[in-house]
């Protein structure tokens, strides 16, 4: 789904939690993980350096990556990229497939996948500095079903409106965009130390309003096809789809949830929690 692009870097967050965020550090470890596994490994991940590694990613990425037309049509492509090098020069030879591919199950596959390291380190870095605030807040399971459901709903959104679409929907981005949407609910206020390209990365303390909100315009303008040049290879309406996701998960919580009951005087240097954990039933 391409990789998260924002005017400014975010390297850090002054946002304290209370548990240390164990399926943040799961999620990443998964990803550098699965990238050192792939034949992706020994590529930047810019531009393929053969034919044949071309080949090879192609065919690697059909088959575990998301296909907006096989999520339409809940049916695996007819034809697909064999791994080896066509006949004629500088094409990839193409045959039915020797697998069973169940593209509702692709989703899970894709969000795990990188094209790189730098498209791994981006998406990896934006779940790092705001991922841990998420997982405390929500709690671990609801932490991982907000990223699941955000990526499931950024693939299959960027699906329907692209439902024509046969080019391999691969990362994290729409997950983790579902988390940055939650954050912005959540921690508006919340200063983050952020690197400015335009001013020569100079380091500069920004409310996460701020930041997350100039991230998601950013989105929905290169979405829409403005200001960007390869607006066909990364899915911004993906990235789009999984914060308005995280946005309406975190708004939920605040709803429902009452604040918590504590024993004795306050801690002043502790965040503010906002829901209780029930004695039987309700969230775990």
């Amino acid at each position: 789904m391409g990789h998260i692009e924002t005017v400014v870097i975010p390297v850090h967050d002054v946002n304290p939690v209370r548990r240390t965020p164990w399926v943040t550090y799961g999620l990443i470890g998964v990803n550098v993980g699965i990238l050192l596994l792939t034949p992706l490994f020994s590529n930047s991940g810019v531009q393929p350096e053969s034919v044949a590694e071309l080949c090879r990613q192609q065919a690697f990425f059909q088959h575990y990556g998301a296909i907006a037309h096989e999520l339409i049509t809940n049916h695996q492509e007819a034809l697909v990229a064999t791994g080896e090098v066509g006949q004629r020069a500088g094409t990839c030879a193409i045959a039915a497939p020797a697998y069973t591919k169940i593209p509702a199950l692709s989703v899970i596959t894709s969000m795990f996948l990188h094209a790189g390291w730098l498209h791994l380190l981006g998406n990896m870095l934006f779940l790092w500095v705001f991922g841990n605030n998420i997982e405390d807040r929500f709690g671990r399971l609801r932490y991982l079903l907000l990223y699941l459901v955000a990526g499931y709903a950024a693939a299959y959104g960027f699906a329907f409106a692209n439902a024509d679409s046969t080019q391999p929907l691969v990362g994290a981005s729409g997950a983790v965009s579902g988390i940055l949407g939650a954050y912005l609910v959540l921690f508006p206020s919340a200063r983050v130390w952020s690197l400015v390209p335009v001013l020569f990365f100079i380091p500069l303390r920004l409310p996460a309003w701020l930041v997350l909100g100039m991230w998601f315009v950013l989105q929905g303008i290169y979405s829409a096809g403005l200001g960007v040049a390869d607006g066909g290879a990364v899915a911004y309406l993906a990235h789009v789809i999984g914060f308005v996701v995280g946005i309406l998960f975190a708004a939920r919580m605040r709803r429902y949830q009452p604040p918590r009951q504590r024993s004795g005087p306050p801690n002043p240097l502790e965040p503010p929690v906002m829901w209780r954990r029930p004695a039987r039933g309700g969230w775990r």
